[in-house]
């Protein structure tokens, strides 16, 4: 008895202090990477295009400029107020830092009330050190507020249930309400949870205040999508068929072109190696999930444990968006494979590997951190990104600097510059500091506009960039539809993320009088150019005017 007492009184040891202030050591490094990364990145074309709609005179405007993306209108009207207070790249980056951190602290929460304490902080551990997760909470993006709103959804629903009180399901369906006005893939999530939540209510029965409060939030869930549909995703259906014809066209099946076994197995290896970002790390993380999942379905649990969500209902709830999600590819809805898109899907892989990793038994405790510290190294130190990406040495803020600096002091004043819709953006934030391309019809091949010092000449959007087989068709159309002072010079600007994978186009340009361009880094060049080809040798930028 004196021993036990003994015992009780003693000091913690070191590992279990280890263990107490571990998931705030962990959500402390994970903020730190993502804010580390969204200050030493200039923006990418699609965050510049997100700021820039955003620049509207009031609320109503806002929202309507948001209906020309192919995203719910929060983020818009989130930036339009945010951006009031600064509109440096790093400010702008914050919300998304902030919720791709708080996702991993509202899944750790969900999953310690619903499962152990020990599979709460491995879930946490991976879905904050997600390399992908990672670059998206660094970006002004809607991805790391979709994972916040996401878990949240799921921590408030199973509090409700677990303490029968409306505050928290209404804090459910608040923050349900949140993820299907920030993204539409949260319309997946909605329909999972929906279903898994018809599960809870049969095997608890929560009291009649906390039903029907679920039932409420999940009818105006329904009319919030319907509303979605009927005043924004018909509208932009021609843009988004367009968007899954180019990068988005490997994610999406293609009967005829490819064998469903083949899609499947390919499919599912690309989301695990986005989640992952290194190939071998992508396999075991698929593997372990799916042996989460068949554990769970196979598992019954005691009836000690009631309130919580049973085995098979988690596992249900953890394989279903990704059968959903395949489901809508196979059906040419909604992408699944290597992209941004299916970054949600971490919500329910990170906690299916954490409980596979958590049932696996090792002879000492220790492995199992050390395994998941250089399995996680691995992924972040040893990058090979799946999707467009730029990579982090060429997408440094630096660069962007010394581009911008170097126009304003080689570039004569009343110059045009000529950039494509992608770097029109960019021109857009770095130099003329508004937006300086096309947002709405009528819509121009090439649309003119003052920017700062200079005038810009941007490309159509649905063009998006410049490449070599239409470029001299296009050169040739604005060499004659266009009249400037021949003493204003042409250069071309250009940014983003296709740069570094047009070399065909950049050969081309030596026809144009720009054989070296002045290159900052692999994705941002400069250079002044001739409307016509030239004779190799000639002193083509004399003939042409642009001197």
């Amino acid at each position: 008895m004196v021993a036990t007492e003994e015992s009780i009184s003693a000091p913690p040891s070191l590992a279990s202090k280890m263990a107490r202030f571990a998931p705030a050591g962990l959500v402390l490094a994970g903020l730190a990477a993502r804010l580390i990364s969204a200050h030493s990145k200039f923006l990418n074309a699609d965050e510049a295009m997100h700021y820039l709609y955003s620049l509207q005179p009031s609320f109503a405007a806002t929202y309507q400029a948001s209906l020309r993306t192919t995203h719910p209108p929060l983020l818009i009207i989130l930036l339009h107020y945010w951006g009031m207070i600064s509109s440096t790249e790093f400010f702008l980056r914050i919300p998304s830092a902030l919720g791709g951190t708080a996702a991993g602290w509202f899944l750790y929460l969900w999953l310690r009330r619903i499962r152990d304490n020990t599979t709460a902080l491995i879930a946490l551990a991976l879905l904050l050190f997600s390399p992908a997760l990672i670059y998206t909470s660094a970006e002004i993006r809607q991805y790391a507020l979709l994972l916040a709103f996401v878990s949240a959804t799921l921590y408030f629903f199973d509090c409700a249930l677990l303490e029968d009180t409306p505050a928290a399901m209404l804090g459910s369906i608040i923050a349900l309400y949140l993820a299907l006005s920030t993204h539409y893939c949260a319309l997946i999530f909605a329909l999972c949870a929906g279903i898994y939540g018809i599960a809870r209510m049969v095997s608890v029965r929560p009291r009649a205040s906390v039903l029907w409060l679920w039932i409420l939030g999940q009818a105006g869930g329904v009319i919030l999508a319907a509303v979605f549909w009927k005043t924004h995703i018909v509208v932009i259906r021609k843009l988004t068929e367009r968007v899954a014809e180019s990068y988005l066209r490997s994610s999406l099946f293609h009967p005829g072109e490819e064998s469903l076994v083949a899609f499947l197995f390919r499919s599912n290896i690309r989301v695990f190696h986005f989640l992952f970002s290194q190939g071998a790390v992508a396999i075991a993380g698929m593997l372990l999930y799916m042996m989460a999942i068949v554990v769970l379905l196979r598992t019954r649990t005691p009836a000690s444990l009631v309130r919580r969500p049973s085995s098979r209902q988690l596992g249900m709830l953890l394989l279903l968006p990704f059968v959903i999600n395949c489901a809508a590819a196979l059906a040419g809805v909604y992408p699944y494979g290597g992209t941004r898109h299916n970054s949600y899907l971490a919500v329910f892989a990170m906690p299916a590997i954490a409980v596979a990793v958590a049932w696996v038994k090792l002879p000492a405790t220790w492995m199992k951190p050390v395994a998941i510290a250089i399995a996680l190294g691995l992924c972040n130190f040893t990058v090979t990104p799946a999707g467009a990406y730029i990579q982090a040495k060429n997408q440094k803020k630096d660069l962007m600097d010394g581009a911008v600096s170097w126009i304003h002091a080689s570039v004569p004043s009343n110059s045009i510059i000529l950039a494509d819709y992608e770097s029109g953006l960019l021109l857009s934030y770095y130099i003329c500091h508004k937006s300086a391309v096309q947002t709405q019809p009528p819509l121009e091949l090439f649309y003119p506009a003052r920017c700062g010092d200079y005038e810009s000449l941007t490309l159509l959007p649905r063009l998006w960039v410049f490449q070599a087989a239409n470029f001299p068709a296009q050169a040739r159309q604005l060499q004659q539809s266009f009249s400037r002072d021949q003493s204003q010079q042409v250069w071309l600007f250009e940014a983003g993320f296709i740069v570094d994978r047009e070399p065909d186009f950049q050969s081309l340009l030596a026809q144009y009088g720009c054989p070296k361009p002045q290159q900052f880094g692999a994705n941002i060049f400069v250079c002044p150019i001739s409307l016509v080809p030239v004779a190799p040798g000639s002193d083509s930028l004399s003939k042409s005017g642009a001197k």
